[in-house]
């Protein structure tokens, strides 16, 4: 990838908490984590330097995730698991028909938004994760059945997240058509897109893949609870 600071990518939270979402930041010297009502996740410069940080912040949330190389693990906590995900990149446009109705996501549209996300992506969407960035969504009679936002935000890049269809209505391209818009929108102004997906979530990665995302790297996300 030739885009400026791309590297940064290496460190998607630290980076996005030091420059986009500076405002959500809670920091412990060179150890930053999002406040725990937006993002569960946290980053440090130094992982070999990072157990008091990580210590700290688990008086505030008792499940949360350090996403990067292996951390320092505080004597009363433990790491319950290993998430390796595939961080996956986009520069170009997404040319594909958008044939359902894509609307911006409102404060109106946030209850809706919560129902739909408790149903299919509980643990990584917090009270406030959709303020991070913008929100679309697809209705069918009157009821969201599928959205895809945005979450990580640097001066160059956005995350692409929260890609979510009820399981009702899988297999209708909402979730295609949703990231392609969402890609689109990020790339109109000038900035890459990114996302995250778990390693053996085959079926997401092929469909990334299918819109033109490319494989950057693998990346773990490494989930901590108290002992």
């Amino acid at each position: 990838m030739s885009k400026k600071g791309s590297n940064k990518l290496d460190n998607p939270v630290w980076h996005s908490l030091s420059e986009s979402h500076k405002e959500y930041a809670i920091a412990y010297d060179d150890t930053l984590f999002y406040d725990p009502e937006y993002c569960p996740f946290g980053a440090a410069l130094n992982t070999k330097k990072s157990s008091n940080a990580i210590a700290q912040y688990s008086t505030l949330s008792d499940n949360f995730f350090i996403v990067g190389e292996k951390p320092e693990i505080p004597t009363n906590l433990k790491i319950a698991n290993e998430l390796v995900c595939l961080q996956m990149i986009i520069s170009e446009l997404i040319d594909i028909p958008i044939i359902d109705t894509i609307i911006k996501l409102k404060e109106s549209h946030r209850e809706d938004l919560l129902e739909l996300v408790k149903i299919v992506y509980p643990e990584y969407f917090k009270s406030k994760t959709a303020t991070l960035g913008n929100y679309y969504g697809i209705y069918k009679d009157e009821q969201l059945v599928a959205v895809t936002g945005e979450r990580m935000q640097m001066i160059d890049f956005i995350e692409v997240s929260a890609v979510i269809t009820h399981p009702d209505y899988l297999g209708k391209g909402y979730a295609k058509q949703l990231v392609a818009h969402t890609a689109n929108t990020i790339l109109n102004q000038n900035k890459t897109a990114f996302l995250h997906v778990y390693e053996k979530n085959f079926g997401a990665i092929k469909l990334y893949e299918k819109l033109g995302f490319k494989t950057r790297r693998k990346i773990s996300f490494w989930n901590f609870t108290k002992k």
